[in-house]
């Protein structure tokens, strides 16, 4: 056999792969599980976050449900609150301390309350209230706006210091520059000493403003006429502390209301009664 011929009859060999070739191959595999295990664990990542987000739903409407509990018994809560604030208002005093209730007189079946906004404030409200015996619940009957003193509320008054005495004061006589309203029982001193002189806190008019007049039991003498000049715990502490017309404006210690208020006040207060005047800034 020629050499040539025996070349021929050799056995073909396949080339051998190179490094690169199989690391490329290996890289392929590689990548193609990882992308297989990256969408598995992706599917499953999905599915896990599906099957939560109605759990996420379902928690959240007990805590919907909860707030909008709270929120109404909240709601309630405030409505009973007023309508309790409401009956307190009709039936008992209300804007007074238990020391304060304490000082009225067990006797005492008509009462007049007025209560400021604040200790420094010339602003108030005063109420007419009644019961029908000792121990008995107080029945307010009227409401009025009112004014005090200019520089509010004070628990030891001196003369001039433009404030009104708070406490618990008998209502025992009453005057004015006007002859007496009818039905009136209190003893009524009609007298032309009843008008002021100067002007306002505010420079406003004083006219009218003593046409009718209950004195306050405040350093006086019980049983005279609220012209009586006496002041039995000394002058430093001032004196012809009155209920009177307001004059719209507040005033140097004494308490206004309207007039109709006065005419009504003075056919009302019944001696046999025991009225008392409780006097001061809400909640004193």
């Amino acid at each position: 056999m020629s050499q040539h011929a025996r070349a021929r009859s050799r056995p073909t060999r396949k080339p051998r792969a190179t490094r690169r070739t199989r690391r490329v191959a290996l890289a392929a595999v590689l990548g193609l599980t990882t992308f297989t295990a990256g969408w598995v664990y992706a599917a499953q990542d999905s599915d896990e976050a599906a099957a939560s987000r109605p759990q996420a739903r379902a928690d959240a409407r007990p805590q919907a449900e909860d707030r909008a509990a709270r929120d109404a018994r909240r709601a309630a809560q405030e409505e009973a609150r007023r309508a309790a604030q409401q009956a307190a208002a009709a039936q008992g005093l209300t804007g007074v301390s238990e020391g304060t209730r304490a000082r009225i007189p067990a006797e005492s079946r008509q009462l007049i309350l007025v209560t400021g906004r604040a200790m420094d404030s010339s602003e108030s409200t005063a109420a007419f209230y009644t019961r029908p015996a000792a121990g008995a619940d107080w029945v307010r009957t009227e409401s009025w706006p009112a004014r005090n003193g200019a520089n509010g509320w004070s628990i030891e008054r001196r003369y001039g210091d433009l404030t009104s005495p708070m406490g618990v004061f008998a209502l025992t006589d009453a005057g004015g520059l006007l002859p007496k309203p009818p039905g009136t029982r209190f003893p009524y001193d009609e007298d032309s000493g009843f008008v002021p002189s100067g002007l306002g806190v505010n420079g406003e008019s004083l006219a009218g403003s003593f046409d009718y007049v209950v004195a306050i039991d405040f350093n006086r003498r019980p049983g005279r006429s609220p012209l009586d000049p006496v002041m039995p715990d000394g002058e430093d502490k001032g004196g012809n502390i009155w209920l009177h017309v307001d004059h719209d404006g507040p005033s140097q210690g004494c308490v206004g209301i309207p007039r109709a208020a006065m005419e009504k006040v003075l056919q009302t207060l019944d001696p046999a009664a025991k009225p008392v005047i409780v006097m001061g800034p809400e909640g004193f």
